[in-house]
């Protein structure tokens, strides 16, 4: 891979933890550790980006990180305003990465303005520092003409040339602080037949007179301090001694003092003021891989199941012991390869709920509330692709519950609420699907204005008669809000009939529950993939369907005492209970006569049963799922569709939709499609 294209894909991942780090630093303004991780994400871009020729992004962050290391030392605080900044900082940063794609949004007015304000909050900074506390000016002065001695052992991974890194322009970059002895320690140096060209096999001992602290000097090694051996001892002003005290070719030295005599370890920091301590990473543990990559890789092992239920289907029909045992050996791998290949493809949510922060942050502050984020669930599991597709509609509804739901801090102290709004996000899995929970604390839906406005646009009737649950789905409808005022927030009835589309589209559905005055929770339910589903194979005369298995509740015989009509539809007994019933058969219009007894297959979604009528169920069926072509697309009630072990074309049907078709024929007796 090209290493500007490895930058900026270790850049964009660097930006988050830079957001995330800033918005914690928000809450705990003097948290060393977490101050320590907004320097070093910044210094890593600027290092990074000037190494691989990305100079307006490296000369950039390094007057944001200029700010934040006076933070780490102590010189200025971590105010409100800065983290502003900081995330201002960061956004702009993003657009530049952007830009060097050929996409639009970097500016350098806006660059240049980031700056004047940071330089100016580090000006007030340090002057309110200087006022407040007269006496220390003159050891501010002193000090930074005084010198420090430190003795430091060095010795680099010996595969850090493989990064491209030079361990002597490390050094030298050293010397920039200071007067420097340096000993090459050569011990390690193999015979000459023995040595490998692209292997490191030398240490160093140094030792440095400098006026600054020890961060800046541990500072010149932190790109590579996770996957080198590295120890620095503070040895006072003017002490130019090297120590002798340790072995240094003893592969793990014992702890070394600081200056405050106290014990630290190799790799951790000697300043007093933070309390991280960073594990060394094993660089073969993991590889970066394209995700063009996973996904070529899940469509190969797409079509080995097909392949494999084709030699399933001719080894059973062969009867030959040998060959179904080949196959069966043959289904049993295909099985491990598919369910490995998806875990590859699975991530946790908590990096797309960490993405909400911001967002409720910014837009709480914009509206004059106080709103907190709260997340559980962060490490449940989903396909990649789903995430991706699941932030924008997860975007509306928290923009939703933090204008239409959460109150202003006046409103809700008068209604003896805390003065702070609550948004949840949770994830956990049931079955096989993923439950997403956004819930907020605020009024909760009024379900006498949504029926209202739905009768006003026309959408149901002014005697139809709905349950509450039947009234909160009809915010999904398009166009309708009852928002009195139009904001850039929401109010134009725009939002919710796209949340809806969107996750039906992933082949989920959306449920709402709501307690007027007190809260709201809207639940997603979504499949772990998109890719592979186990399906209910069904057949109706010569054509096959499948329905997701996860949706089919079970499958009966329908005798014609079970099924009645009323005003014009058709409703079957299911355990005493009435139930909306579809014959498929008439439905998509397949020609032929239905057996004597027809089967029934009780699907559910959105709270909602219904039974579908069909001729034959065959049995469970491992699905691949493949696109359709554009002319079938919007096929009605058909989401899209499977080969079969014989080579035949088997379409997979919308559950969601058909119970929609359900619905809209128990509101008015007719059936609506589009």
């Amino acid at each position: 891979m090209n290493p500007r294209t490895v930058y900026k894909e270790e850049a964009y991942e660097l930006l988050s933890e830079l957001e995330g780090a800033l918005l914690e630093l928000e809450e705990i303004p003097e948290d060393a550790g977490v101050i320590g991780r907004v320097f070093r994400a910044l210094h890593t871009i600027k290092g990074s980006g000037a190494m691989f020729g990305f100079d307006d992004i490296a000369s950039f962050t390094h007057e944001i990180e200029t700010a934040f290391d006076l933070v780490r030392d102590g010189k200025i605080v971590a105010s409100k305003e800065l983290i502003n900044l900081g995330l201002a900082a960061r956004d702009q940063i993003r657009a530049m990465l952007d830009a060097s794609e050929g996409k639009e949004g970097a500016d350098n007015l806006k660059s240049q303005q980031i700056i004047a304000e940071i330089c100016k909050l580090i000006s007030e900074g340090q002057r309110k520092e200087v006022e407040s506390a007269k006496c220390k000016v003159n050891q501010l002065l002193t000090s930074h003409f005084s010198l420090l001695t430190f003795n430091l052992f060095f010795r680099p991974a010996p595969e850090i040339f493989h990064t491209g890194t030079n361990p002597l322009f490390l050094i030298r970059e050293l010397r920039g602080l200071g007067e420097c002895r340096v000993k090459a320690l050569t011990y390690a140096i193999p015979m000459l037949g023995d040595i490998d060209p692209e292997t490191c096999y030398l240490a160093w001992e140094i030792t440095i007179r400098t006026s600054h602290s020890v961060n800046a000097v541990r500072d010149v090694f932190i790109f590579v301090e996770d996957k080198s051996e590295l120890r620095i001892e503070a040895a006072g002003k003017d002490d130019t001694q090297v120590s002798e005290s340790d072995d240094i070719s003893a592969p793990q030295p014992a702890p070394l003092p600081n200056e405050n005599g106290k014990q630290t370890l190799r790799g951790a920091n000697v300043s007093e003021s933070s309390s991280e301590k960073r594990p060394k990473s094993d660089p073969t543990s993991s590889i970066r891989v394209p995700a063009a990559k996973l996904d070529s890789l899940v469509n190969l092992v797409g079509e080995l199941v097909t392949v494999q239920a084709r030699l399933s289907r001719k080894a059973s029909m062969a009867k030959d012991a040998e060959l179904l045992s080949i196959s069966e050996e043959v289904e049993r791998l295909t099985v491990s390869l598919r369910d490995n290949t998806m875990n590859i493809r699975m991530v946790p949510i908590e990096t797309t709920f960490g993405n909400f922060r911001r967002l409720v942050r910014d837009l709480s502050a914009e509206l004059g509330k106080e709103v907190i984020l709260v997340t559980d669930g962060g490490e449940t599991e989903l396909d990649k692709t789903l995430i991706e597709k699941l932030h924008d509609p997860m975007v509306h509804i928290i923009r939703n519950a933090i204008d239409h739901g959460i109150e202003k801090p006046r409103v809700r102290e008068l209604l003896g609420k805390a003065g702070e709004g609550i948004i949840s996000l949770s994830a956990f899995h049931s079955g096989v699907n993923v439950l997403i929970r956004i819930c907020d604390d605020g009024a909760g839906l009024d379900a006498s204005a949504i029926r209202t406005k739905s009768v006003e646009r026309g959408l149901i009737l002014p005697d139809a008669r709905l349950s509450e649950q039947e009234i909160f789905s009809l915010i999904f409808s398009p166009g309708l809000t009852t928002s009195e005022r139009i904001t850039e927030v929401s109010g134009r009835g725009v939002g919710m009939d796209v949340v809806r589309r969107a996750i039906e589209s992933l082949r989920g559905s959306v449920e709402i529950e709501s307690e007027k005055g007190k809260r709201t929770c809207i639940t997603l339910r979504l499949p772990l993939t998109l890719a592979i589903i186990d399906g209910l194979l069904i057949r109706i005369a010569d054509s096959c369907f499948v329905l997701p298995l996860p949706v089919v509740e079970e499958c009966v015989e329908l005798r014609g005492k079970d099924l009645a009509m009323v005003r014009s539809r058709s409703i079957m007994n299911f355990r005493g209970r009435a139930v909306p019933y579809l014959n498929l058969r008439q439905l998509f219009m397949i020609e032929g006569d239905a057996p004597d007894i027809e089967q029934v297959v009780v699907a559910e979604s959105q709270n909602t049963k219904v039974g579908l009528g069909v001729d034959r169920v065959e049995g469970q069926h491992q699905t691949v799922i493949k696109s359709m072509n554009k002319v079938y697309r919007d096929a009605e009630y058909i989401s899209g569709a499977t080969i079969l072990g014989d080579g035949t074309v088997a379409l997979i049907l919308d559950v969601p939709k058909l119970t929609q078709l359900a619905e809209n024929k128990n509101q008015d007796g007719s059936c609506h499609g589009r």
